[in-house]
């Protein structure tokens, strides 16, 4: 082989080495704040993981390298003391320069990911200072005509704020900058997206953004969640559709894939049983407990609707199957993420109700004893 093609094939390599690097490199200025330090901080789903405390020298800069898997780029935050001064999103091989100072006021270079997520936050935070003004003068007005103008433009800030992320979600589908939108709330109980069709949002930029990011934790959160949200949307219209009754339908699948409503099933009382088939006490309590009282009471006009709140449907099954529960046992595999927590307002398991002729009845179950004398005063 030729010495120049040696240097040719030398120069194929390198070029090809850079492309697969997975290193992404932050060069920085802080200014007004010379011989400091700043914190970078990765943004783990949902919470922040200190990455590393960096040096900045008496001229203000500072660098960082950090390892970024291909098709995995990183949401990583730059402080200064409890200051969040830039916001990076980050790809494998990107070389960024960041000029900011101790308030946030920050530019980026190098990363259009960043970019586009510093005017994502720049336009948010827009939002807050605005809507904050509006409220204080709403909570200082002293008469009903200003109040009630005051919530106009309240309701209306809002209403333009929410339309523009609907906007940038939309137009911006393919790109992990939308996912922050998505969270983005402007108060204490003001979520952006708080509607319950924003599901389809949701599940519409999670499809485009897993055909980009397939790995992405940051887009498996995003379907994780736009399921959570859709599951409510379904549950929205059965009930809207839905004939009256007294209290929340139930529709899930048996261990046969059969589905089994909670409206259908046709017994003078019946048991809606929470519980987790991977918790020894509650499976015990099926044999001990509720297999008995089922004995007993069954053909008076008694039955069971057991729901597992299992992630595991097929250990789930197990349990069905090896204790032989006769009664109705359904799964919802959301587990904690089922409209039917919250619902039932479910904060730990195992949840007890009685229904008697479909309406809920009063009284506290603790015990075999206090279920079994409710249920011979109930089936007489």
């Amino acid at each position: 082989m030729s010495r120049f093609s040696k240097i040719i094939l030398f120069a194929a390599a390198a070029i090809m080495a850079a492309a697969c690097t997975t290193v992404a490199r932050i060069d920085g200025t802080l200014e007004y704040a010379p011989s400091s330090e700043v914190v970078l901080k990765l943004l783990d789903v949902n919470h922040y993981v200190v990455l590393d405390t960096v040096a900045v020298d008496q001229s203000g800069a500072f660098s960082y390298k950090l390892e970024v898997k291909e098709g995995q780029p990183e949401f990583v935050y730059v402080f200064y003391k409890d200051t969040k001064v830039a916001s990076l999103l980050l790809e494998a091989g990107d070389k960024v320069s960041i000029v900011t100072d101790t308030l946030g006021n920050c530019s980026v270079e190098g990363s259009p990911e960043s970019v586009k997520l510093a005017q994502v936050e720049k336009a948010y935070a827009e939002a807050v200072v605005k809507m904050s003004a509006i409220a204080d003068n709403l909570a200082m007005a002293t008469d009903e005509k200003s109040a009630a103008e005051y919530s106009r433009q309240l309701s209306k800030e809002y209403v333009d704020y929410y339309r523009n992320c609907v906007k940038y979600v939309m137009e911006n589908s393919f790109s992990l900058t939308a996912v922050p939108v998505f969270y983005q709330n402007l108060g204490d109980n003001l979520p952006v997206f708080s509607q319950s069709t924003d599901a389809i949002h949701f599940r519409n930029v999670a499809d485009s953004l897993e055909t980009v990011y397939p790995e992405s934790k940051y887009v498996k959160s995003l379907r994780k969640e736009a399921e959570r949200r859709f599951g409510y949307l379904q549950l929205a219209e059965r009930i809207a559709s839905a004939e009256p009754v007294d209290f929340p339908d139930i529709e899930l699948a048996d261990r046969n894939g059969q589905q089994r409503k909670l409206s259908e099933v046709d017994s003078k009382v019946v048991l809606i049983y929470f519980w987790s088939a991977t918790v020894p006490t509650q499976t015990m309590f099926n044999l001990d407990v509720l297999k008995p009282l089922y004995d007993d009471f069954h053909k008076k006009g008694f039955e069971i609707y057991a729901v597992s709140l299992d992630t595991d449907k097929a250990a789930w099954a197990q349990v069905v199957k090896e204790q032989n529960m006769p009664w109705v046992n359904v799964c919802d595999a959301r587990g904690a993420a089922s409209p039917y927590v919250m619902l039932y307002n479910i904060g730990a398991l195992p949840v007890a109700y009685i229904l008697n002729d479909g309406q809920f009845v009063d009284g506290e179950i603790v015990d075999e004893a206090s279920l079994r004398n409710l249920l011979n005063k109930l089936l007489k």
